[in-house]
């Protein structure tokens, strides 16, 4: 069965990861260092244990062994004298005796508990120190004072046998005690010298686990990481042809094999993006002989098409003041429509070619003042102002960065617009205002006229696109769709408002300084000169 399938080690360790080789060896890594850590308390504590014996037990057993000695001695010799002479001084230093034997007794018997083997010892040198108090000291000791009794002359010499005992005793007990110090001496120096040892090896797994360490990760994650590096800078510096190999842990191929598959996708988009700039060069050169048939169009317009015109429109004013009144009165009206044909055929063709001027012809950005600018369109207004009666009020203009033919056309045909379009009866009312918001400036152009019903909010804004008959409102429906494109150059906006309903409110913005001119209209300077127009 497929379940049953087992990978080689080989392939199960290429499908860890970088975390799981890092658990694996942290593991590791804890699981030597506490068996490092176990053996080198051990050690200690066995060479602690070792050295308190020494000090605590063996040293201080041996030499209360000897202060016991001493104690027995002294006793064996305060009895013998006063046995020999009777004198009662003698017996100090056997009661003294006696006291320093309880208390070294005592103490050599704390010192050794748990050690069975010399309890026993001091047990057979305490039966030969009773036998001996019992036979000889005690019974010469309870012997009145004054002149020996023989009796107790003859128990001082058959003491002596006695109390070798007790020297036997005493001597194997020490012995024994001896042995039991050089022994310890002998088990601390090895396990100092093991101590050693296992802290040398400690020392060097450490160093050793730790190069093992460094280079496993130097192997396993700093190589590949260096390798992917190397390969970035390649495809960085402009080799987007060079590929990724995948190395190291899992995770680090994926990786490589992520940023790999985002080379080729770069490629890929590369690829698209150089065929779509070589379409789009090839549109813009397109787009550059369109434009110069525009420019060789509005050139045309302003010279071929425009004498004729004016020979028709010379002559139809001939004609009408010459033999005006001599025809029938269909003649008269005849010659009247080829007169005003001509004149708004100039009209029209005038203000065609200021609308095609807007960023390509007039396009000299510079800092200007707004109260200046519209000083100069009120100027050129001055007539319909006066003819009209209109008021003009407006706030303070700001500075700003743009092309001050355009800002005149754009003043000019806002408040011409208002001034045209006022009520019957009733002398126009015009108010700018300007308030600096996000950046832009907002201006509006507000008046009194017979206002814009809001469903033709954006068809006022469309060239030729008129909501009067010329018969009533003069104009070639340029206007506005002018003031819209002269506004969006410079990086702003055109509106009405439809909450206002004492007249039309202009709402418009401009940025303090417009952004750069679109591609369309950066033409040669040459063709630029062709444009302008006799007129």
């Amino acid at each position: 069965m497929t379940g049953d399938v087992q990978q080689p080690p080989g392939r199960r360790l290429s499908s860890w990861t970088t975390r799981r080789w890092l658990r694996v060896g942290v593991a590791a890594s804890l699981v030597v260092l506490t068996l490092l850590g176990v053996a080198g308390a051990w050690v200690l504590g066995r060479t602690q244990s070792i050295s308190n014996d020494l000090t605590d037990v063996r040293s201080p057993s041996l030499s209360t062994a000897f202060r016991l000695e001493t104690a027995l001695v002294n006793q064996e010799t305060g009895i013998r004298g006063y046995g020999l002479t009777g004198i009662p001084d003698f017996l100090a230093p056997y009661r003294q005796g006696l006291v320093d034997q309880k208390a070294h007794t005592r103490s050599i018997e704390e010192l050794l508990q748990g050690d069975p083997a010399r309890t026993n010892d001091l047990a057979a040198v305490q039966d030969a120190v009773d036998k001996w108090q019992e036979d000889i000291a005690e019974p010469v000791a309870a012997a009145p004072p004054g002149t020996p009794s023989p009796v107790a002359t003859e128990r001082v010499a058959n003491g002596k046998a006695a109390f070798d005992e007790v020297r036997v005793a005493l001597e194997n007990q020490q012995e024994k005690l001896r042995a039991d110090r050089v022994q310890a001496r002998a088990d601390l120096q090895s396990m100092v010298t093991l101590r050693n040892w296992v802290f040398g090896a400690i020392a060097l797994v450490m160093i050793a686990l730790a190069a093992l360490v460094f280079e496993g990760l130097r192997r396993g994650i700093n190589r590949p990481l260096e390798r992917l590096g190397a390969d970035a800078r390649i495809i960085a510096a402009g080799d987007f042809d060079h590929p990724i190999t995948p190395t190291g842990p899992a995770d680090l191929r994926r990786l490589s094999g992520e940023i790999d598959f985002m080379r080729r996708r770069l490629v890929r988009e590369l690829a698209f993006t150089e065929e779509a700039r070589l379409r789009l060069d090839a549109q813009s050169a397109d787009l550059q002989r369109s434009n110069a048939e525009l420019e060789q169009f509005a050139y045309v317009a302003s010279h071929d098409l425009q004498e004729p015109l004016r020979k028709v429109s010379s002559f139809t004013q001939l004609l009408q003041r010459r033999y005006g009144g001599q025809l029938d009165e269909r003649a008269d009206q005849y010659i009247d429509f080829a007169v005003d044909g001509a004149n708004r055929m100039q009209i029209l063709i005038s203000d065609l070619l200021n609308f095609s001027r807007v960023g390509r012809v007039h396009n000299a950005q510079q800092s200007i003042d707004l109260d200046t600018v519209l000083d100069e369109a009120l100027a050129a207004l001055s007539v319909s102002v006066e003819e009209t009666g209109a008021t003009i009020t407006h706030d303070h203009l700001p500075n700003l960065v743009a092309d001050p033919s355009q800002m005149v056309m754009l003043w000019q045909n806002l408040i011409g617009n208002a001034i045209k379009f006022h009520r019957p009866g009733e002398s126009p009312r015009i108010h700018v205002t300007a308030a600096e918001e996000a950046g832009l400036w907002h201006f509006t152009v507000t008046d009194n006229g017979i206002g814009i019903p809001p469903e033709y909010a954006e068809k006022i804004f469309v060239i030729f696109q008129r909501l009067h008959t010329k018969d009533t409102y003069s104009g070639s429906g340029i206007g506005l769709a002018m003031c819209k494109k002269i506004v969006e150059f410079h990086g702003g906006t055109i509106t009405i408002d439809p909450g206002y309903r004492n007249g039309t409110r202009m709402a418009f913005t401009l940025a303090p300084e417009p952004p750069q001119s679109p591609a369309l209209s950066a033409l040669p300077e040459a063709t630029r000169a062709n444009a302008e127009p006799a007129l």
